[in-house]
């Protein structure tokens, strides 16, 4: 994750990338992937493609890229892309 943050340039801003290596959030946030397209493929545990935004520890806004014939949304990723995030972030 620091790598990532570091060439996506987010020192000194308030974003932060956090990694899930055991899947903790992923499950508490009823994130886990259970459709059986992904597993098929060895996909297995993968996290819904998802956006949050909080602040003080309250979430203010959450979007999920799915669909019946996409679960990880990969086909229509733009409710989760950072124009979408901006645009919520305007609304708060």
């Amino acid at each position: 994750m620091k790598a990532w943050g570091k060439d996506q340039k987010i020192e000194g801003t308030n974003i932060r990338f956090m990694g899930d290596p055991a899947a903790e959030l992923t499950k508490k946030l009823d994130m886990e992937m259970t459709h059986p397209g992904p597993a098929s493929v060895g996909i297995i545990g993968r996290c819904k493609r998802h956006a949050i935004i909080v602040d003080d520890g309250e979430v203010k806004w959450f979007a999920i890229s799915e669909d019946d014939d996409d679960p990880a949304g990969d086909d229509d990723p733009e409710d989760t892309c950072a124009p979408a995030v901006l645009e919520a972030l305007k609304g708060l």
